[in-house]
């Protein structure tokens, strides 16, 4: 099984978000670029944040909640892993999300599922105000020009934001707060082959493979922060600049489970 996101740069394949940032680091990329000391040490606190707050309701959302799995997570899943797996492989993804939020969150004082549940919702929805009053009116949150934090924030956000659930309570909170919505549109505006409604003009199967990326990239955030202290400002580095328009693509072998992610 493929890892996502990938990174395609000529004959280059490179997959996995660290391994990405390395590479266009050592290319002289850098979206931080800019960035002063204190923002750089802000933005390995958010990720944290992100971390510790906001992905254990997201995990909870997608594989643990009944009717969301049931009716959502694990059908688009199966549909996209070759038999007999897609038998097997949902249903374990579901119980490492539930043992993951247990092991993490699952102590004194909260001894029962339900307190759990309800405390991490609670974490959740604080993160998201403090998101969206760190971001406040700017475009993007240190300014005019996307940074490794936005990136990362709309990896959370987008999934709450775009995948019609039946059990939406994290949804609707984040849909109360109109600035974190109009971030996730203007990026998937800007840097995605979406519209603002996310349909891509190839229709509901790309849209699909495109969500099912975030959602994938999610579940892989661990590996985003791997010695991103150690590297966030140390390599030589030039001005940044804008950035094209990224294409999704999905894969086009029904039996690969990779979908690529082409500049």
């Amino acid at each position: 099984q493929g890892d996502v996101p990938v990174l395609i740069s000529e004959d280059i394949v490179i997959s996995q978000p660290a391994k990405i940032l390395n590479f266009l680091r050592k290319q002289k990329y850098n979206a931080d670029y800019e960035l002063s000391a204190k923002r750089g040490a802000d933005t390995l606190a958010y990720i944290a944040l992100l971390k510790e707050k906001l992905l254990p309701a997201l995990l909870h959302t997608f594989w643990v909640e009944a009717e969301n799995y049931s009716s959502v997570t694990k059908p688009w899943f199966a549909s996209r892993i070759a038999f007999p797996l897609s038998l097997y492989l949902p249903g374990k993804m579901s119980r490492e999300a539930l043992n993951r939020i247990l092991l993490t969150r699952g102590g004194p004082p909260l001894y029962s599922l339900a307190e759990v549940e309800a405390q991490i919702y609670r974490d959740a929805k604080e993160c998201l105000n403090l998101l969206s009053k760190r971001l406040g009116t700017s475009q993007f949150f240190f300014g005019d020009t996307p940074t490794t934090l936005d990136a990362f924030v709309f990896g959370f956000l987008a999934p709450i934001y775009k995948v019609c659930f039946p059990r939406v309570q994290l949804q609707e909170h984040l849909k109360q707060l109109p600035n974190l919505c109009r971030f996730c549109d203007d990026i998937l505006a800007c840097y995605f082959r979406l519209t603002v409604s996310g349909h891509s003009p190839a229709g509901q199967d790309t849209a699909d493979a495109n969500l099912r990326k975030l959602t994938q990239l999610v579940n892989k955030e661990s590996n985003l922060i791997e010695k991103m202290d150690d590297n966030l400002r140390k390599s030589p580095q030039h001005p940044p600049r804008k950035l094209t328009t990224l294409k999704l693509a999905a894969g086009g072998e029904a039996s690969s489970p990779l979908n690529r992610l082409s500049p």
